[in-house]
């Protein structure tokens, strides 16, 4: 039997309490307002209301459960970009939609990436990182492969982190260099797959070049790519071997290692010497001090 890992973080509504003050314009992404409404109180409600009928004429008195979910963007949790995303053309036709793509384009085989020791906040994941977290999987990124970026964020922080928002990210660079040798689904256990919104506005302030603005986004007008952003467990996967399969309607993305090669592999394989300065606990080290603006993000994402 294959053994399925929920690669999804769980839309938890208490989550946005946790969310760090500087970043409360971020909780529509992060979990949703939910209203649960029981059998034996807003259930029941809705119920007596909908059907003219009294308590007495249900059985035990009780309605359906219902939650009611608000106040979230289509970004919220775990979720696939629909090609849209990124602009009305993609590969010069008109883009896609969620509905517009095939399940099997989302059952596809996976490569994890481990880029922990190569990985600084809110900076650019270099060239050099991608090409040792390939090497280290013991093959080439093939046609039509999912490949996982494991930054290491979900291991060192939590929303309550103002780091959390201050990760590392893909460029218009990095992002071709991907697509370029085949991959067709772009992960990451990031918040998001580019670098954080406020240092790509000071590079864009600073150069005036606008090809700074959301440039690993923009990457896939050119080549066709599905990114899925704030995944989580891709420490459980192997680092090839798995298949990763994406939801269109849940924008659930569990991963399904093959036997064989889940027996056999490890997540913790020697990796790349870290180029990066690290703190006592591993997490990379940064002497800025973390960005605070953050405009709200406005989705044109259609399902």
């Amino acid at each position: 039997m294959p053994t399925l890992i929920d690669l999804t973080r769980t839309m938890d509504p208490e989550r946005r309490a946790q969310v760090h003050e500087s970043f409360r314009a971020l909780e529509t992404v992060i979990a949703p307002r939910i209203e649960y409404l029981r059998p034996e109180a807003g259930g029941l409600e809705r119920m007596t209301s909908i059907f003219g009928c009294e308590p007495s004429d249900l059985p035990d008195g009780e309605g359906w459960g219902e939650d009611l979910l608000t106040d979230m963007n289509t970004h919220c949790g775990t979720h696939v970009d629909a090609p849209l995303h990124s602009g009305n053309r993609i590969e010069g036709r008109p883009a896609r939609t969620l509905s517009d793509i095939g399940l099997d384009e989302l059952f596809r085989p996976g490569m994890v990436l481990d880029l922990r020791d190569w990985v600084s906040p809110g900076a650019a994941i270099p060239i050099e990182g991608l090409e040792a977290a390939v090497k280290a999987t013991g093959r080439d990124i093939a046609e039509g492969d999912a490949v996982l970026l494991r930054t290491g964020q979900e291991d060192w922080y939590t929303v309550a982190d103002p780091e959390y928002f201050d990760y590392p990210g893909m460029t218009g660079e990095t992002t071709r260099w991907l697509t370029s040798r085949g991959a067709t689904i772009l992960g990451t256990d990031a918040m998001a797959w580019d670098r954080p919104f406020p240092v790509m506005r000071r590079a864009f302030e600073e150069t005036g070049d606008p090809a700074q603005i959301w440039d690993g986004h923009f990457a896939i007008r050119d080549k066709e790519a599905f990114i899925v952003q704030q995944m989580t467990n891709l420490g459980a996967l192997p680092l090839t071997g798995s298949r990763s399969a994406s939801s269109r309607s849940s924008c659930r993305a569990p991963a399904r290692p093959r036997r064989g090669r889940w027996r056999s592999s490890t997540t913790d394989q020697a990796r790349p010497r870290n180029p990066v300065t690290s703190s006592p606990d591993g997490r990379p080290g940064s002497s800025r001090a973390s960005a605070r603006y953050w405009p709200e993000e406005r989705s044109t994402c259609r399902r």
